[in-house]
């Protein structure tokens, strides 16, 4: 008994399946590659960098085949997304309000911050002396004259009966040489022109002796660590309030423009990190706002000389990957980047460039 023959229509779809034509390889993506150092480095014969490195793991993952284009900044990255030349964008490129409007990102692969870079100068001789006339410093000597004037006084009433005594019966006088019997008691010269008789004298000069040697080593130690401080070079600039006016330089088209602007600088866009720091070293400019792993990263390879980097972070910033609004690869890309994070990729590439301390 013969099997029946399966249906001519299934024969069919089975030979083109089964046809080269039915295989045909994975689109090769465009993929644009753009920013500063260490998240992208250009100066190979290929791209590296914490973005570039996520990338690839993401791309070796999901079996994408790509080839990289290269472009001067993120803003002209971001220009050809937008105009449909590139598949993806690769590099610090920061969720903005902005940039969503004309595409898509995928889920943050690095948290940052904006900073401010600005000139170190030498202290004038007025910033060495202005924390003497601070209003905290007045306080402080104002406290002091006070418990000199309460031990003083102390010593006074216990010592002013006696007779041939140190301390004359006279308020005015008698104070006055209490005062001086503090002084000199705290300052542990102790010239021995004046001594209590009585118990209770000599009591408030053992507890004074004792209070007034933490209080002298902690005034001692706090003036020389002022003259220390206002010692050292100073940023010219360094919170942001001190930008309005000021010349700052800024990468045209980021976060740190439109930060700048907001507290009043006079903006000079620049399209590289070092083009910026070149403007703060020769004074075009007196501080620079950008990326804080970018400026630490700098800072550490190239240790330019008269800068100082400020400590106060600004406004946290999400880098991603970029793609159009048409994109089907969001989702696959979302789901590899949860994966590599999950899998502690992400943290060991960015390590691997910034080192712990940096991230």
């Amino acid at each position: 008994m013969s099997r029946p023959r399966p249906p001519v229509a299934l024969c069919l779809l089975a030979a083109i399946a089964a046809s080269p034509l039915a295989a045909q390889p994975t689109p090769e993506l465009t993929v644009g590659v753009s920013g500063s150092e260490p998240f992208v480095v250009l100066n190979g014969a290929k791209p590296r960098g914490i973005a570039v490195e996520i990338w690839q793991s993401v791309a070796a993952q999901a079996g994408w085949r790509y080839k990289f284009r290269q472009f001067p900044s993120v803003p002209d990255a971001m220009h050809a997304i937008r105009d449909g030349q590139l598949d993806v964008a690769v590099g610090p490129i920061t969720i903005t309000a902005e940039r969503v409007a004309y595409s898509r990102f995928s889920q943050p692969f690095f948290a940052s911050h904006l900073a401010i870079l600005s000139r170190a100068e030498s202290p004038t001789l007025w910033q060495r002396i202005a924390p003497f006339f601070s209003e905290s410093f007045f306080f402080a000597v104002g406290g002091l004259l006070t418990i000199l004037a309460f031990v003083g006084t102390l010593i006074w009433l216990s010592e002013r009966r006696i007779p041939d005594s140190h301390f004359p019966r006279s308020p005015i006088q008698g104070i006055g040489c209490g005062i001086w019997f503090a002084v000199v008691t705290m300052s542990t010269v102790g010239y021995g022109d004046m001594a209590p008789r009585t118990l209770f004298g000599r009591a408030i000069t053992g507890a004074w002796i004792i209070v007034s040697f933490i209080a002298a080593t902690s005034l001692v130690a706090g003036i020389a660590s002022t003259l220390t401080l206002t010692g050292l070079n100073t940023a010219v600039i360094a919170t942001a309030d001190q930008l309005r006016g000021r010349d700052v330089a800024v990468l045209a088209e980021s976060p740190g423009e439109s930060f700048a602007g907001r507290y009043g600088a006079r903006l000079h866009g620049v399209p590289s990190l070092p083009g910026m720091v070149a403007l703060l070293q020769n004074r075009t400019a007196d501080a620079v706002v950008f990326d804080r792993p970018q400026l630490q990263f700098f800072l550490r390879v190239h240790s330019p000389n008269g800068v100082s980097l400020g400590a106060v972070d600004y406004e946290r910033q999400h880098y991603a990957f970029a793609l159009p609004l048409r994109s089907e690869l969001q989702h696959d890309l979302n789901l590899h980047l949860l994966q590599l994070r999950e899998a502690g990729v992400i943290d060991r590439i960015a390590r691997t460039w910034l080192g712990a301390g940096d991230e």
